[in-house]
């Protein structure tokens, strides 16, 4: 039995050369999204065969600048930052892409970045059925869990909300935030001003 050479990306699992290939020859404008334990990031990019060019990206960080405090991994931030992003590549005249997930799955999280990109005016092949209902983008779920332990578990609920309420952040409240950071967001005429303003 003879020895199979294999590239080594196959061989660590980081590569599906056959999504990779058809993104290159599609040459569509793609949207990646990467969530770690703290943060979630994206970008828009443009295939090219000796490497990406990236267009355009977004940090959950950067919420912090339209007076986001909450999480900045949670469903609501992944939504708000897919929604920034989505504005900024409009800015940029970038109204059209693809999803690439290349290795990683297609997670809740990755659904609610992607439900903020196509709320932004982008125009991306996605079905309404894989986006989480509105009443989690929006962190609903986040606010109700709250209440109930701020009334039956006190400790439990400053123990588990303590970097929010550190950072004056009424966990209740979570919807309402949500509200406020996205309208700031859609109301901005230029990011890149509003980001200069804010730093």
């Amino acid at each position: 039995m003879g020895y199979i050479a294999t590239l080594k990306r196959i061989r660590n699992d980081r590569t599906n050369y056959r999504k990779r290939a058809a993104l290159l020859l599609s040459r569509r404008r793609f949207v990646t999204i990467t969530v770690s334990d703290e943060n979630v990031q994206a970008q828009i990019a443009y295939p090219m065969a000796k490497g990406d060019i990236t267009i355009t990206s977004s940090h959950s960080r950067e919420l912090t600048r339209f007076g986001w405090n909450g999480s900045l991994n949670s469903l609501p931030a992944c939504y708000l930052t897919g929604l920034l992003l989505g504005k900024k590549s409009l800015d940029k005249n970038v109204d059209d892409a693809v999803l690439y997930t290349g290795k990683n799955p297609f997670t809740s999280r990755v659904a609610a970045c992607l439900k903020g990109i196509i709320d932004s005016g982008l125009r991306i092949p996605a079905s309404d059925s894989s986006f989480p209902p509105e009443e989690r983008l929006v962190g609903t779920h986040i606010a109700e869990y709250a209440k109930i332990l701020q009334d039956e578990n006190k400790d439990a609920y400053n123990s588990h909300f303590s970097r929010l309420i550190a950072n004056d952040f009424d966990p209740t409240q979570y919807s309402s935030y949500v509200r406020k950071v996205k309208d700031a967001i859609i109301s901005s005429n230029k990011l890149d001003k509003v980001a200069e303003e804010k730093s």
